[in-house]
């Protein structure tokens, strides 16, 4: 089992996922910075497209490396079940942190995604503001506060799993 690089004895794909949730948000700022102060648009778009897709990937990457190479989360949390590094009370407390977790890790993507979908379809091009503009603000709203719930429920999941 490949150890991650971030000093918890992790999976490398689970280090490579924690950074990218730590990462997002701050992106995600910095794309709403750039529509709503400096009105560029096309950056904005470019932007999101570029974190869905990267996030998309590195998320199927982790999913592959955590269900078939190492055969779900609590191998990673207690290496060997031989020799497990948390009690099974632990590792209920920790599944149920997992839980809170995926809420918004699968609302996530459907709701990104059909805010980037729409965009797509009904923006003018190059983008602009446009008739679609108001229902677009309230999904990238509610796609801002749920990746950010997903970010800090996943940091929170990693923290009671490896670190605490």
């Amino acid at each position: 089992m490949s150890n991650g690089f971030l000093g918890y004895d992790t999976s490398l794909m689970l280090d490579v996922v924690v950074v990218a949730l730590i990462a997002v948000v701050p992106a995600i700022l910095f794309s709403l910075f750039q529509v709503k102060v400096k009105q560029n648009y096309v950056l904005h778009r470019n932007i999101q497209l570029g974190l869905a897709v990267v996030l998309l990937i590195a998320v199927g990457a982790f999913e592959v490396d955590m269900q078939i190479v190492h055969g779900g989360w609590e191998n990673v949390v207690n290496k060997t079940p031989e020799t497990p590094r948390r009690s099974a009370e632990e590792m209920s407390s920790i599944q149920n942190v997992l839980w809170i977790h995926l809420v918004f890790a699968v609302t996530t993507p459907v709701l990104w995604g059909v805010t980037i979908a729409l965009a797509l379809k009904r923006m003018p091009k190059p983008p602009g503001s446009c008739e679609h503009s108001g229902l677009h603000k309230k999904l990238g709203w509610l796609s801002v506060v749920d990746i950010t719930l997903t970010s800090v429920t996943g940091l929170w999941f990693y923290y009671v799993a490896f670190i605490s």
